[in-house]
């Protein structure tokens, strides 16, 4: 698909116009475009897909095989809200059209549901190629500043102000993490001056701060641990972090932070409590412990009789809370180590998130997600006050509020959803 210039679009009564080139945005116009609407999307990068492409370097993980229900209770209180686009762009129905674009998908031992590929670049490249096929138009370097006082959309272009107006608008232009691939949610802003309510954007699926000791940070950044289980209040899971610089981050901990971080915001710090050998039994772990040392150190002994790996053994020591592992009892250590706390003292940035807490309450926009202030203009994806873990969940969501917000376009333009 190749970008083109916002004038040589063609208006009329059945065309519309899409702002951001996303999965949220991409879907919007397929599915506008699939009923013979013109569509013109802007986007303000070089490119199409950004972060989708980012995405895709882990794998891609389109969506999750899991049953209906329990899928759509991983979107918390917004579970209502997007019950009915999710049902009709199903993860079924986003399994079916991956396949019909030439990526057949699986499902891995995780229940997570990926293409063959594991990479989104085939899938983007065929997914711009249909809709080239039919018809859309790709204006890229374009940023939405906002409506002119006359109501035409009003863009910032390599050449100067644009301005653009169709009796349809999707708006599709993502959070605010990792800004620089496209989500830098300058959009807040021009929506609150129209009146419409936007919840403060916060991280989700973060990493969080840790005040490492100078020798761990300087050994242990970059490296993975593995096999533990994590516990934030009353939730758990088995997963695998990362040790960073300035902190923990990865699969197991973006699973917990929403909850992780609603403690930071309520109390200023959070605990995060973790087991490094769950799979040993108190009794079994006591046992172990309980054996003669002899002439061994602290941490070969620990490490040979759990198996533990170097960060592990030095992860004891941080979160020992001053004191010295070594000389604890059986029973106590025991307890230390399938449940050691970690003190979490913010959230990592969110620029660096993967995704975003927040954005234009649900109670702003209609069934057909069209905003109830700003008649004829559609939301979204991630613009939109949702949030769940990763996992498939993320672009499942952001593909089927996509669907959702185009069919909504096409009943505004008097055509069947």
């Amino acid at each position: 698909m190749t970008a083109s210039s916002p004038h040589a679009v063609r208006s009329g009564a059945e065309r519309a116009i899409v702002i951001g080139a996303g999965p949220a945005g991409l879907m919007a116009a397929e599915t506008l475009a699939d009923r013979g609407v013109a569509v013109t999307i802007y986007d303000r990068m070089p490119s199409a897909g950004r972060k989708f492409l980012m995405a895709g370097r882990g794998g891609l993980n389109l969506t999750h095989s899991e049953p209906f229900e329990a899928l759509l209770a991983r979107y918390g209180a917004a579970a209502a809200a997007l019950r009915p686009a999710i049902t009709q762009f199903s993860p079924a129905a986003l399994r079916a059209w991956s396949e019909e674009l030439g990526e057949p998908t699986f499902i891995g031992s995780s229940g997570r549901v990926f293409p063959r590929a594991l990479k989104a670049s085939p899938l983007l490249r065929a997914w711009l190629r249909r809709l080239a096929v039919r018809g859309v138009r790709l204006v890229l370097r374009h940023r939405w500043i906002g409506w002119t006082a006359a109501g035409d959309l009003a863009f910032e272009g390599p050449d100067g102000g644009v301005t653009d107006r169709a009796p349809a608008t999707v708006l599709a232009l993502g959070g605010a993490s990792w800004p620089r691939l496209g989500s830098d949610a300058a959009w807040v802003e021009v929506l609150r001056g129209q009146g419409v309510e936007v919840t403060r954007l916060r991280p989700a699926n973060c990493g969080f701060l840790v005040a490492w000791s100078d020798g761990f940070r300087a050994r242990f950044a970059g490296t993975p641990l593995k096999g533990v289980a994590l516990t934030a209040g009353a939730q758990s899971t088995r997963g695998e972090a990362m040790i960073s610089r300035d902190g923990i981050e990865g699969g197991g901990v973006y699973a917990l932070a929403a909850a992780l971080r609603d403690e930071i915001e309520h109390s200023g710090v959070a605990t995060l409590s973790i087991a490094l050998r769950p799979d040993l039994a108190p009794a079994a772990l006591r046992d172990r412990l309980a054996a003669p040392r002899g002439k061994q150190s602290f941490a070969t002994f620990i490490r040979k009789r759990l198996n533990l790996a170097p960060v592990a053994v030095a992860l004891l020591r941080e979160g020992a809370g001053g004191r010295d592992p070594g000389r604890l009892s059986a029973e106590d250590l025991a307890a230390l180590i399938n449940a050691l706390p970690i003190r979490l003292d913010g959230t990592a940035p969110l620029e660096r998130a993967i995704s975003t807490a927040g954005g234009i309450a649900l109670g702003e926009v209609d069934a057909h997600f069209m905003i109830r202030r700003l008649p004829g203009v559609f939301v979204a994806g991630e613009m939109l006050d949702w949030e769940a873990p990763t996992g498939g969940y993320l672009l499942q969501a952001s593909f089927a509020t996509g669907a959702a917000a185009g069919r909504g376009a096409l009943a505004w333009l008097g055509q069947a959803g």
